[in-house]
């Protein structure tokens, strides 16, 4: 790897590395770097890659603003996931949720908004929510359950909070999440301790399969970049000085 680490910010969770051939520093999503350091037969090519700086897993500079591009394009492939699977559930007997995690009545608050909102309070880094798909994945193999509007919520804030335990440097607890997402610190325990069981406590994600999750994202990107941009939607980074976290609802 033609680059030397300059700092960590534990804030965003990005590693600053300074580049050795332009002495120019570009800034890379933590859990990135320690999949690089961790296999050699990543190279600097992989580091470089357009796809992370596509998805916001990486930044060129202090000054970028915007949500990182995998919130969008995450909140877009669930939103599929779960109006395919509730077409399927009004034709076939289905097997839909696991009970701990459907909640009584749809929450108002959409899918993209949600995961704004975590993103926002939590300040997790983006690689958590592309982890946090993978488990989503996972948990759908193993149990059979199917996405939809009554439990997509509560599995989304479970995920990205294991997640965050497993990749980042520091994260919140589980009762600071549970306020994000809605809930109560004892639900969330008990969503937790549900979703890792289901997951075998299989947390380890390999550099291949973190790549291929990304290059699906990129693929999704791909067919919703025309309608996003039509929206004329202004986004921005969440400031550091927002630390209010007002509750909302995943009932």
């Amino acid at each position: 790897m033609k680059s030397q680490t300059v700092s960590i910010n534990d804030d965003d969770a990005f590693i600053t590395l300074l580049s050795v051939e332009t002495n120019e520093p570009f800034h890379v999503d933590l859990l990135h770097f320690r999949l690089v350091m961790g296999t050699l037969a990543i190279d600097n090519e992989d580091l470089d890659s357009d796809i992370y700086l596509a998805l916001g897993l990486k930044r060129l500079g202090k000054g970028a603003i915007g949500t990182p591009r995998i919130l969008t394009l995450l909140s877009s492939l669930l939103e599929k996931s779960v109006q395919k699977n509730e077409m399927q559930i009004e034709t076939v007997s289905a097997k839909v949720n696991i009970a701990i995690f459907h909640g009584l009545r749809v929450p108002t608050i959409s899918i993209r908004q949600y995961i704004d909102r975590i993103f926002k309070y939590a300040r997790c880094s983006p690689s958590c929510f592309l982890v946090a798909y993978i488990y989503l994945d996972r948990f759908g193999q193993q149990t059979d359950v199917l996405l939809t509007s009554r439990n997509v919520h509560r599995l989304l804030i479970t995920s990205v909070m294991v997640a965050a335990k497993f990749i980042d440097d520091t994260y919140f607890n589980n009762a600071y999440y549970a306020r994000v997402g809605g809930i109560s610190t004892a639900e969330l325990n008990r969503l937790e301790m549900k979703f890792l069981l289901s997951l075998d406590f299989r947390l380890q994600v390999s550099i291949n399969t973190f790549q291929r999750y990304c290059l699906q994202l990129q693929k999704e990107g791909n067919q919703v970049e025309r309608p996003i941009r039509a929206c004329g939607i202004k986004e921005s980074w969440p400031s550091k000085s927002d630390t209010q976290c007002a509750p909302t609802i995943a009932r």
